[in-house]
């Protein structure tokens, strides 16, 4: 880094392409746009012709299948993840974590003159 660096100097740098255009050969272009005239391959192309009726049958029934299996599978995680999260509100609070199940039923009277409003609903 001592040594002074001269933008004029000579050097073995990459030749850049403002400085000598190159084309890809095959390339067709007019200056703007260019096509290279290669089609795109695709990695799964489709079939020519459409598949006999018994291959259809076949396909659809395996589609039927997995799309069963995943929707299960859908259900049974989330019953299993409904059912960790109440047992981990039950173990954080010590009783149910439900609002709506209070566990503590309200005490038969003891005397018969008690207030109405002393009675919890």
């Amino acid at each position: 880094m001592s040594e002074p660096q001269n933008p004029n100097s000579t050097q073995n740098f990459p030749s850049s392409s403002s400085t000598t255009p190159s084309k890809v050969s095959g390339e067709i272009g007019n200056g703007k746009t260019s096509y290279s005239g290669q089609k795109p391959h695709f990695p799964n192309p489709p079939d020519a012709t459409n598949p006999d009726a018994a291959t259809l049958r076949e396909q659809w029934r395996f589609a039927i299948r997995q799309y069963s299996k995943w929707y299960s599978h859908a259900w049974g995680t989330a019953i299993l993840a409904g059912v960790s999260f109440f047992a981990l509100g039950w173990i954080i609070k010590g009783s149910n974590p439900l609002p709506s199940r209070h566990d503590d039923s309200p005490a038969p009277p003891s005397s018969s003159t008690s207030d109405a409003g002393d009675v919890r609903r």
